[in-house]
Protein backbone atom coordinates (compact mmCIF):
# COMPACT_ATOMS: atom_id res chain seq x y z
CA UNK A 1 0.00 0.00 0.00
CA UNK A 2 1.43 3.47 -0.90
CA UNK A 3 1.91 5.97 1.93
CA UNK A 4 -0.69 8.88 2.19
CA UNK A 5 1.31 12.70 1.45
CA UNK A 6 0.47 13.40 5.23
CA UNK A 7 2.82 10.90 6.30
CA UNK A 8 5.47 12.99 5.25
CA UNK A 9 7.23 16.08 6.99
CA UNK A 10 6.59 18.90 4.59
CA UNK A 11 9.41 21.13 4.24
CA UNK A 12 8.60 23.93 2.26
CA UNK A 13 6.79 25.16 -0.75
CA UNK A 14 7.96 27.08 -4.04
CA UNK A 15 6.47 29.00 -6.85
CA UNK A 16 5.44 25.66 -8.31
CA UNK A 17 6.81 22.72 -6.40
CA UNK A 18 6.73 21.23 -2.81
CA UNK A 19 9.25 19.21 -1.19
CA UNK A 20 8.36 16.41 1.84
CA UNK A 21 10.79 14.55 3.79
CA UNK A 22 11.34 10.64 3.19
CA UNK A 23 13.92 10.22 5.53
CA UNK A 24 17.33 11.12 6.10
CA UNK A 25 18.41 10.80 2.46
CA UNK A 26 15.42 11.29 0.52
CA UNK A 27 12.81 14.03 -0.34
CA UNK A 28 9.40 13.69 -2.15
CA UNK A 29 9.46 16.37 -4.53
CA UNK A 30 5.76 17.30 -5.73
CA UNK A 31 5.14 20.11 -9.61
CA UNK A 32 2.32 21.36 -9.17
CA UNK A 33 0.03 23.21 -11.40
CA UNK A 34 0.98 26.32 -10.36
CA UNK A 35 2.58 28.69 -12.87
CA UNK A 36 4.13 32.00 -12.07
CA UNK A 37 6.19 34.86 -14.49
CA UNK A 38 7.23 38.33 -13.45
CA UNK A 39 8.14 36.71 -9.57
CA UNK A 40 4.19 36.63 -9.09
CA UNK A 41 1.93 33.03 -8.85
CA UNK A 42 -0.96 33.02 -11.01
CA UNK A 43 -4.22 32.33 -10.79
CA UNK A 44 -6.31 29.53 -12.11
CA UNK A 45 -3.36 26.93 -12.18
CA UNK A 46 -2.62 24.83 -15.52
CA UNK A 47 -3.85 21.45 -15.25
CA UNK A 48 -1.75 18.97 -15.92
CA UNK A 49 0.99 21.65 -15.82
CA UNK A 50 2.86 18.91 -12.67
CA UNK A 51 2.43 15.93 -14.34
CA UNK A 52 3.67 18.04 -17.91
CA UNK A 53 6.85 18.78 -15.81
CA UNK A 54 7.56 16.02 -14.00
CA UNK A 55 7.28 13.50 -17.55
CA UNK A 56 10.00 15.92 -19.60
CA UNK A 57 12.32 16.18 -16.58
CA UNK A 58 12.46 12.02 -16.26
CA UNK A 59 12.71 11.95 -19.81
CA UNK A 60 15.69 14.79 -19.67
CA UNK A 61 17.01 12.82 -16.72
CA UNK A 62 17.34 9.64 -18.72
CA UNK A 63 18.39 10.73 -21.68
CA UNK A 64 21.21 13.71 -20.60
CA UNK A 65 24.59 12.00 -19.20
CA UNK A 66 25.51 14.24 -15.83
CA UNK A 67 24.44 12.40 -12.81
CA UNK A 68 21.00 13.53 -11.80
CA UNK A 69 19.33 13.54 -7.68
CA UNK A 70 16.58 10.59 -8.65
CA UNK A 71 16.52 8.19 -6.71
CA UNK A 72 13.53 5.95 -7.79
CA UNK A 73 11.26 5.65 -11.20
CA UNK A 74 8.28 7.68 -11.61
CA UNK A 75 6.13 4.96 -9.94
CA UNK A 76 8.06 4.46 -7.23
CA UNK A 77 6.21 2.86 -4.25
CA UNK A 78 6.82 5.84 -1.70
CA UNK A 79 5.47 8.23 -4.13
CA UNK A 80 1.43 8.37 -2.63
CA UNK A 81 -1.14 8.24 -4.85
CA UNK A 82 -2.41 11.46 -4.28
CA UNK A 83 0.52 12.71 -6.46
CA UNK A 84 1.26 9.80 -8.80
CA UNK A 85 2.44 11.12 -11.74
CA UNK A 86 3.73 14.55 -10.32
CA UNK A 87 5.98 13.86 -8.11
CA UNK A 88 9.56 11.82 -7.40
CA UNK A 89 11.76 10.50 -4.87
CA UNK A 90 15.01 12.47 -4.92
CA UNK A 91 18.36 12.49 -2.94
CA UNK A 92 18.71 14.79 -0.31
CA UNK A 93 21.60 17.28 -1.34
CA UNK A 94 23.31 20.34 -0.32
CA UNK A 95 21.84 22.84 -2.92
CA UNK A 96 24.27 25.41 -4.55
CA UNK A 97 22.54 29.12 -4.45
CA UNK A 98 23.04 29.98 -7.82
CA UNK A 99 20.58 29.66 -10.61
CA UNK A 100 23.03 27.93 -13.84
CA UNK A 101 21.40 29.32 -17.04
CA UNK A 102 22.74 28.65 -20.40
CA UNK A 103 22.01 30.80 -23.52
CA UNK A 104 22.38 30.07 -26.78
CA UNK A 105 20.01 33.04 -28.35
CA UNK A 106 19.59 36.14 -27.46
CA UNK A 107 16.17 37.08 -25.44
CA UNK A 108 14.58 38.03 -22.60
CA UNK A 109 16.58 39.90 -19.75
CA UNK A 110 19.66 38.45 -21.52
CA UNK A 111 18.79 40.99 -24.30
CA UNK A 112 17.54 43.80 -22.35
CA UNK A 113 21.12 43.38 -20.56
CA UNK A 114 23.20 43.63 -23.73
CA UNK A 115 21.15 46.68 -25.30
CA UNK A 116 22.13 48.87 -21.59
CA UNK A 117 25.99 46.69 -21.53
CA UNK A 118 26.88 45.32 -24.45
CA UNK A 119 27.51 42.36 -22.39
CA UNK A 120 25.38 39.70 -20.20
CA UNK A 121 26.26 38.58 -17.09
CA UNK A 122 30.10 40.24 -18.05
CA UNK A 123 30.51 38.16 -21.02
CA UNK A 124 31.13 40.54 -24.04
CA UNK A 125 28.99 40.22 -27.54
CA UNK A 126 29.53 41.37 -31.03
CA UNK A 127 27.74 44.28 -31.77
CA UNK A 128 24.57 43.69 -33.79
CA UNK A 129 22.66 41.53 -32.17
CA UNK A 130 19.27 41.48 -32.21
CA UNK A 131 16.29 39.57 -30.59
CA UNK A 132 16.78 35.94 -30.91
CA UNK A 133 20.26 36.07 -32.32
CA UNK A 134 21.85 33.03 -32.29
CA UNK A 135 24.96 33.87 -30.12
CA UNK A 136 28.52 32.51 -31.82
CA UNK A 137 28.70 29.96 -28.94
CA UNK A 138 26.43 29.41 -25.30
CA UNK A 139 26.90 31.57 -22.53
CA UNK A 140 27.23 30.93 -18.85
CA UNK A 141 24.96 33.84 -17.07
CA UNK A 142 24.11 32.58 -13.49
CA UNK A 143 21.59 34.34 -11.45
CA UNK A 144 21.01 34.53 -7.53
CA UNK A 145 18.24 32.08 -6.44
CA UNK A 146 15.12 34.29 -5.26
CA UNK A 147 12.95 33.79 -2.04
CA UNK A 148 8.99 33.39 -3.42
CA UNK A 149 8.06 37.38 -4.16
CA UNK A 150 12.01 38.32 -4.86
CA UNK A 151 13.78 38.85 -8.11
CA UNK A 152 16.71 36.48 -9.33
CA UNK A 153 19.33 39.01 -10.33
CA UNK A 154 22.03 38.22 -12.78
CA UNK A 155 25.46 38.33 -12.01
CA UNK A 156 28.81 38.10 -13.46
CA UNK A 157 31.22 34.87 -13.31
CA UNK A 158 32.86 36.43 -10.37
CA UNK A 159 30.24 36.40 -7.83
CA UNK A 160 29.87 32.86 -8.41
CA UNK A 161 33.47 32.12 -8.05
CA UNK A 162 33.88 34.53 -5.04
CA UNK A 163 30.64 32.62 -3.03
CA UNK A 164 31.72 29.13 -3.63
CA UNK A 165 35.37 29.43 -5.15
CA UNK A 166 37.09 28.86 -8.47
CA UNK A 167 36.91 25.14 -8.87
CA UNK A 168 34.06 25.09 -7.69
CA UNK A 169 32.56 28.13 -10.22
CA UNK A 170 34.38 26.62 -13.27
CA UNK A 171 32.72 23.07 -12.65
CA UNK A 172 29.69 24.77 -12.14
CA UNK A 173 30.17 26.60 -15.35
CA UNK A 174 31.01 23.71 -17.47
CA UNK A 175 28.53 21.26 -16.23
CA UNK A 176 25.39 23.89 -17.07
CA UNK A 177 27.07 24.64 -20.82
CA UNK A 178 27.92 20.89 -20.92
CA UNK A 179 24.37 19.64 -20.10
CA UNK A 180 22.75 22.76 -22.74
CA UNK A 181 25.02 21.84 -25.62
CA UNK A 182 23.78 18.06 -24.96
CA UNK A 183 20.09 18.96 -24.85
CA UNK A 184 20.16 20.98 -27.73
CA UNK A 185 21.35 18.35 -29.76
CA UNK A 186 18.50 16.29 -28.45
CA UNK A 187 15.83 19.23 -29.80
CA UNK A 188 18.02 19.96 -32.54
CA UNK A 189 16.76 16.65 -33.74
CA UNK A 190 13.21 16.56 -33.04
CA UNK A 191 12.95 20.32 -34.95
CA UNK A 192 12.98 22.74 -31.62
CA UNK A 193 15.15 24.79 -30.68
CA UNK A 194 16.68 25.33 -27.47
CA UNK A 195 17.07 28.98 -26.79
CA UNK A 196 18.22 29.30 -22.96
CA UNK A 197 17.51 27.33 -20.08
CA UNK A 198 18.05 27.80 -16.09
CA UNK A 199 19.78 23.99 -14.10
CA UNK A 200 20.23 23.77 -10.21
CA UNK A 201 22.99 21.99 -9.06
CA UNK A 202 23.66 20.23 -5.31
CA UNK A 203 26.55 18.56 -3.67
CA UNK A 204 25.78 14.59 -2.31
CA UNK A 205 27.90 13.56 0.45
CA UNK A 206 30.98 13.39 -0.96
CA UNK A 207 31.06 16.36 -2.23
CA UNK A 208 30.23 15.84 -5.90
CA UNK A 209 28.19 17.54 -7.99
CA UNK A 210 24.79 16.54 -8.68
CA UNK A 211 21.78 17.79 -11.80
CA UNK A 212 18.85 18.65 -9.14
CA UNK A 213 15.67 19.94 -9.27
CA UNK A 214 13.11 20.45 -12.53
CA UNK A 215 15.38 20.13 -15.72
CA UNK A 216 14.82 21.33 -19.18
CA UNK A 217 10.97 21.78 -18.60
CA UNK A 218 8.83 24.50 -20.36
CA UNK A 219 9.22 26.33 -17.24
CA UNK A 220 12.76 26.83 -16.94
CA UNK A 221 13.48 26.62 -20.52
CA UNK A 222 12.57 28.71 -24.13
CA UNK A 223 11.82 26.46 -26.56
CA UNK A 224 10.94 27.57 -29.75
CA UNK A 225 10.12 25.68 -33.84
CA UNK A 226 12.95 25.92 -35.57
CA UNK A 227 10.99 25.87 -38.95
CA UNK A 228 9.72 29.26 -38.47
CA UNK A 229 12.88 30.26 -36.30
CA UNK A 230 14.19 34.32 -37.75
CA UNK A 231 16.04 36.54 -35.55
CA UNK A 232 14.54 40.23 -35.27
CA UNK A 233 11.34 38.55 -34.23
CA UNK A 234 10.33 37.47 -31.07
CA UNK A 235 10.04 34.21 -31.78
CA UNK A 236 6.47 31.46 -31.13
CA UNK A 237 7.30 29.21 -28.04
CA UNK A 238 6.12 25.82 -26.08
CA UNK A 239 7.46 27.18 -22.86
CA UNK A 240 5.26 29.92 -20.52
CA UNK A 241 6.57 32.94 -22.32
CA UNK A 242 3.04 32.65 -24.22
CA UNK A 243 1.58 33.43 -20.65
CA UNK A 244 4.30 36.15 -19.65
CA UNK A 245 3.38 37.65 -23.36
CA UNK A 246 -0.42 37.94 -22.42
CA UNK A 247 0.60 39.42 -19.04
CA UNK A 248 2.41 42.65 -20.74
CA UNK A 249 -0.01 43.13 -23.17
CA UNK A 250 -2.68 45.54 -23.29
CA UNK A 251 -5.14 42.89 -23.22
CA UNK A 252 -4.44 42.24 -19.59
CA UNK A 253 -4.33 46.17 -18.40
CA UNK A 254 -1.47 45.05 -15.61
CA UNK A 255 1.67 47.92 -15.05
CA UNK A 256 4.43 44.86 -14.50
CA UNK A 257 6.30 47.96 -12.43
CA UNK A 258 2.93 48.31 -10.77
CA UNK A 259 2.83 46.79 -6.74
CA UNK A 260 -0.72 45.32 -7.46
CA UNK A 261 -0.36 41.37 -8.55
CA UNK A 262 -1.41 40.22 -12.07
CA UNK A 263 -5.33 39.41 -13.32
CA UNK A 264 -6.20 36.10 -13.54
CA UNK A 265 -5.22 34.13 -16.86
CA UNK A 266 -8.63 33.70 -19.10
CA UNK A 267 -9.80 30.16 -19.91
CA UNK A 268 -8.11 30.84 -23.85
CA UNK A 269 -5.03 31.84 -22.08
CA UNK A 270 -5.10 28.62 -19.82
CA UNK A 271 -6.04 26.23 -22.50
CA UNK A 272 -3.26 27.52 -24.90
CA UNK A 273 -0.78 27.03 -22.07
CA UNK A 274 -1.33 23.88 -21.78
CA UNK A 275 -1.63 22.91 -25.35
CA UNK A 276 1.95 24.40 -25.69
CA UNK A 277 3.52 22.19 -22.64
CA UNK A 278 2.01 19.08 -23.96
CA UNK A 279 3.29 20.21 -27.42
CA UNK A 280 6.54 20.37 -26.42
CA UNK A 281 6.48 16.92 -24.30
CA UNK A 282 5.37 14.79 -27.15
CA UNK A 283 7.98 16.73 -29.69
CA UNK A 284 10.79 16.36 -27.75
CA UNK A 285 9.88 12.86 -25.83
CA UNK A 286 8.50 11.25 -29.14
CA UNK A 287 5.99 9.99 -26.52
CA UNK A 288 2.19 10.79 -25.99
CA UNK A 289 1.75 12.58 -22.97
CA UNK A 290 -1.28 10.51 -22.14
CA UNK A 291 0.52 7.48 -22.26
CA UNK A 292 3.19 8.36 -19.50
CA UNK A 293 0.22 9.20 -17.51
CA UNK A 294 -1.83 6.44 -18.24
CA UNK A 295 -4.92 8.55 -18.60
CA UNK A 296 -6.03 10.21 -22.04
CA UNK A 297 -7.79 13.37 -22.02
Amino acid sequence: MRPELSDYNHLSAGKVRELYEIDDHHLLMVATDRISAYDHVLTPEIPDKGRILTAMSVYFFDNIDFPNHLAGPADDPRIPEEVLGRALVVKRLEMLPFECVARGYLTGSGLAEYQQHGSVCGVQLPDGLVESSQLPEPIFTPATKAELGDHDENVPFSTVSSRLGERRAKELRDATLRIYTEATRLAEAKGIILADTKFEFGLDADGNLVLADEVLTPDSSRYWPAESYRPGDVQPSFDKQYVRNWLISPKSGWDKSSDTPPPALPGSVVEATRNRYIEAYERLSGERFCYWVGDCR
